[in-house]
């Protein structure tokens, strides 16, 4: 027998911008659906066109799309007929091949949130879905607070699909709207549904994340039957999220018994793109990926502590679910006081340094890491700091640049506005191939905002590095975190730098000192020495 085909229905861009703090531009709702369409899920639903001028902007320029491109909308309001409600008929303008249609599925909605009577809401459900069919749009209808419309009234929350159904609509989504429901309760209530007279080939699932199961969730409705999962990239959504992608498409693709059953759009090249996709997404948002996050986190397939780097040397499947290439990650072995010399090789070994078993460096590495980490710092996040150091104790890092001096000043007065504002300053002065250099930089940004004194630092050291200028044009600060350790009047700051080159490479370094400038100029140092090293310079 074949395997079934199970549909990936997208909604990034219309769930997804209801995350709080994210607000996609029409350029960025264009990237993220090429994105999608590249990657390969079957429906991409793009907004609410005449909701917000964005949406229906988007829906005006997207082009063709491998990916069916959905509309989302409502179902009519009473008192007015399908063909006549202006609100359907913006949804309806958008041209799209599919229209998705939410309606209310639970009694208590229908009768206090919407004021009618149960009887006209099924009315208006079928009267909508068969509207988009007669114009022949392939119709889809979003069941809102159905479980718990189910756990009420489940005669009427199964009348209310059976009245979109038998309108032609093609899906059937039941949506966890609240995201109460649990897996085991989701699994049932679809299986039912089914015996009801609902196929499970027309049934989707729509979950959120208040429980931490949507996932669970939404792989428990296709265990019972529902062939369509509606979810967004990174999980994003309103409150705590929707069932995230990222973790569902490879699950689906790589585990059983979803792997040998289903045939889904996305193809194994295709997959290993996801994580690009998802740290593309978390660029849009101009926020830092989340380290921990199944698949495609930074540390999904981190192994820090030495009994485990040892397996993994042996075979990486010891502690390891999947290879982390098929999904487009990478392994890491972080370096901390933990660490054996088995973690430290395999480390080394990554960063393109061949050092023998047994060989006295390793030794000196380990207890100098053991010994810097007693004074503040940390290696098992910086592991770019962790390579300099390696290199350093092993006579094969290139003095590149001396750094001289530098001075910062931070400076508060007002402007020509009357307003007090602030402005940071920093020169540095460096010493290449036996000449100084002079470097002064403010950190200004484009709306006239004090960026702060790390800023102008990191421009003002990246300002000229003689012929090394081109190798390091293209980097960027995108995180900068601080901690202060120990404490009292021995208390240090610890400040970890993650940068970023125009590849999409990141890498973190860092820097303690008892003053916050020095740590993060440290930092600053170590993520140029990197990017120098990296870069094969001499």
């Amino acid at each position: 027998m074949g395997r079934e085909k199970l549909y990936l229905y997208d909604t990034t861009l219309r769930d997804g911008q209801q995350t709080q703090g994210v607000q996609f531009s029409t350029a960025e709702k264009l990237r993220i659906a090429e994105a999608l369409d590249v990657l390969g899920v079957d429906y991409i639903e793009g907004g609410w066109p005449g909701a917000n001028p964005t949406d229906s902007a988007f829906f005006h320029e997207v082009g063709t799309t491998r990916a069916t491109m959905t509309a989302f909308g409502m179902t009519k309001r009473a008192g007015r007929s399908a063909e006549n409600d202006d609100v359907l008929a913006a949804v309806m303008n958008a041209g799209t091949p599919a229209v998705c249609l939410v309606g209310k599925s639970h009694d208590f909605h229908v009768t206090k949130a919407l004021g009618i009577t149960l009887d006209e809401n099924v009315k208006n459900i079928h009267a909508s879905v068969a509207h988009l069919v007669a114009s022949g749009r392939e119709a889809l209808f979003d069941a809102e607070h159905f479980f718990d419309g189910y756990k009420a009234n489940p005669d009427y929350a199964v009348a209310c699909c059976k009245a979109a159904l038998e309108a032609g609509a093609r899906w059937i989504v039941l949506c966890d709207t609240n995201g109460g429901t649990l897996p085991h309760e989701i699994g049932q209530i679809v299986a039912e549904v089914i015996e009801k007279g609902v196929p499970g080939d027309h049934l989707g699932i729509h979950t959120h994340n208040d429980t931490e199961m949507a996932v669970a969730g939404s792989l428990a409705a296709v265990d019972a039957g529902a062939r369509q999962i509606q979810g967004t990239l990174n999980g994003l959504g309103e409150r705590c999220g929707n069932a995230n992608l990222t973790a569902i498409i490879p699950t689906l693709l790589l585990k059983e018994p979803y792997a040998s059953r289903f045939d889904t759009g996305v193809s194994m090249d295709a997959l290993e793109g996801l994580t690009r996709v998802s740290r593309m997404l978390d660029d849009v948002l101009n926020r830092v990926p989340f380290k921990q996050v199944a698949y495609v986190g930074a540390s999904a397939f981190a192994h820090k502590a030495g009994l485990h780097a040892s397996a993994i040397l042996k075979d990486p499947s010891t502690y390891e679910h999947i290879d982390p290439g098929v999904v487009g990650n990478r392994r890491v072995i972080p370096m901390s006081n933990q660490a054996g010399q088995s973690n430290l090789r395999r480390r080394l070994v990554e960063a393109g340094i061949e050092v023998e078993p047994g060989d006295p460096a390793l030794s000196r590495i380990l207890e100098r890491v053991k010994t810097r980490e007693s004074e503040g710092y940390s290696y098992d996040t910086a592991q770019a700091s962790f390579e300099l150091l390696a290199r350093e104790e092993l006579g094969v890092l290139p003095e590149y640049f001396e750094v001289k001096r530098y001075r910062v000043s931070v400076e508060r007065r007002k402007n020509k506005y009357d307003r007090m504002v602030s402005l940071s300053e920093a020169v540095v002065v460096i010493k290449i191939d036996g000449e100084k250099k002079l470097s002064v930089s403010e950190s200004m940004d484009e709306e006239g905002n004090d960026r702060g004194p790390v800023n102008a630092l990191s421009k003002a050291l990246a300002k000229d590095l003689g012929r090394f200028q081109d190798i390091i044009d293209d980097m960027r600060l995108v995180d900068f975190k601080v901690r202060i350790t120990q404490g009292g009047t021995e208390a240090v700051t610890r400040v970890i730098i993650d940068s970023e080159d125009s590849t999409g490479r990141r890498w973190a370094t860092v820097g303690v000192s008892a003053n916050i400038v020095d740590a993060s100029f440290e930092a600053l140092l170590d993520a140029v020495r990197w990017k120098l090293v990296r870069a094969g310079a001499t």
